[in-house]
């Protein structure tokens, strides 16, 4: 079911698992023209189905995410249901997963049992503290990983608890560092004999992988990044400033030339021509001057005047968007960030666009989330299943 221009088409995956990390991954993989088969229980399926908003008790999340994948509705704790899926397995490229460590082995269906039926077999396991450690029995979720990982701790104001982003950016982090790892696997094993691997995520590790500078700086000079609210010392300046109208605006203006200019768009030459000011750590050891005037300069213009201002002098910057400036910026609209479908019932509706972009073949949205079990029949009848032994495993509730 894969269009043949498309990198990953001939890459048969096997998603088991639900919510976010474990189903972006195999998102993205689908996206590029992987087919993707979808294991959900049959009673409800994957519980994202019904998570934020709904359109006629559908999550309009669930349409996203499960995007290109076909479902097939399994009973693990049916023989038969696991037959059917070592029967896949045995046919698969890669198999995703992030139940907690343990529990598909206890189904028999863990990394021992599978690659025996498949030694090529790619098997991608995302977790929240991995498949090792004094931790790996323990439920962890994004915001768990966030927490371990390090971002929360930095993340907010120094006179404030931490706070979250607004999005479970942990899962998601963790899902794209999967799809990496499932891609080199993957390579290896066309290049050295054939061999497939575990891919072994954990998400406190995939946040943790993101933190900069943070190990290092703690070793060497025993430093302990805080919270700093909207600015990061070390890079000054760069922070959220707020104009006469009500609106915030970021500006990044840390590059040695970029500050010249934009003091000289602001009337301040004097400071674009100071020689303590020329680099980031001059700048830095009078970081409060500068954001003290940057905050007066913004809060005398409107939005508007600020950014014409900015973009003249060719300096970084912009409005901090919602949802609806994206609605109507020309450039989500140009990159084909905001892309058309349709609802089960017919009414247009947007979905967001594929990244990355590739020229030569690109992903694309091919059908949006499936029903529950929908594709039961297909993907039975292509194993070898008849149609009377699918009406058993029907009435079984196998399937």
């Amino acid at each position: 079911m894969s269009t043949p221009s498309k990198p990953l088409a001939g890459v048969k995956v096997i998603e088991l698992g639900t919510l976010i990390a474990g189903p972006f991954a195999a998102r993205i993989l689908a996206e590029f023209g992987a087919e993707v088969i979808k294991i959900e229980s049959p009673d409800g399926g994957d519980p994202l189905r019904k998570w934020r908003k709904l359109y006629e008790g559908t999550s309009l999340w669930w349409l996203v995410q499960a995007r290109n994948k076909q479902s097939l509705t399994l009973n693990l704790k049916h023989e038969a249901g696991k037959q059917i899926l070592r029967e896949l397995a045995a046919e698969a490229d890669i198999v995703i997963e992030n139940f907690r460590p343990g529990v598909m082995e206890k189904l028999g269906l863990g990394w021992e049992q599978l690659s025996a039926l498949n030694p090529g077999l790619v098997m991608l396991r995302l977790s929240g503290f991995g498949q090792t450690g004094p931790y790996k029995d323990q439920p962890g979720f994004g915001a768990v990983g966030e927490s371990m990982g390090g971002l929360r701790y930095v993340t907010g104001f120094a006179d404030r608890p931490p706070v979250r982003t607004g999005i479970s950016i942990g899962d998601s982090i963790a899902a794209l560092w999967g799809v990496i790892g499932a891609q080199m696997a993957l390579r290896h094993r066309e290049v050295n004999g054939g061999k497939g691997q575990v891919v072994d995520v954990a998400l406190y590790e995939a946040v943790f992988a993101m933190m900069e500078s943070l190990v290092p700086e703690f070793d060497v000079f025993g430093f302990v990044r805080e919270r700093t609210g909207n600015i990061m010392p070390g890079i000054t300046p760069s922070s959220i400033h707020s104009s006469s109208d009500g609106k915030h605006i970021q500006i990044g203006a840390n590059g040695d030339a970029i500050f010249k200019r934009f003091m000289a768009a602001i009337g301040r030459s004097d400071l674009a021509n100071d020689a303590s000011l020329a680099d980031n750590a001059g700048r830095d050891a009078r970081r409060n001057e500068i954001y003290a005037l940057i905050d007066q300069w913004v809060s005398q213009h409107t939005e508007a005047e600020v950014l014409a201002t900015l973009e003249q002098a060719e300096v970084p910057a912009s409005r901090i968007y919602s949802i609806e400036d994206m609605f109507r910026d020309p450039q989500f609209l140009a990159r084909g960030m905001l892309q058309q479908a349709r609802l089960p019932d017919g009414k247009p509706f947007h979905i967001p666009g594929i990244v990355p972009k590739l020229t030569e073949t690109p992903g694309s949205t091919e059908w949006l989330g499936p029903a529950l079990g929908e594709h039961n029949a297909a993907i039975l009848q292509q194993l070898g299943y008849s149609a009377a032994q699918i009406d058993a495993l029907r009435s079984a509730g196998t399937i």
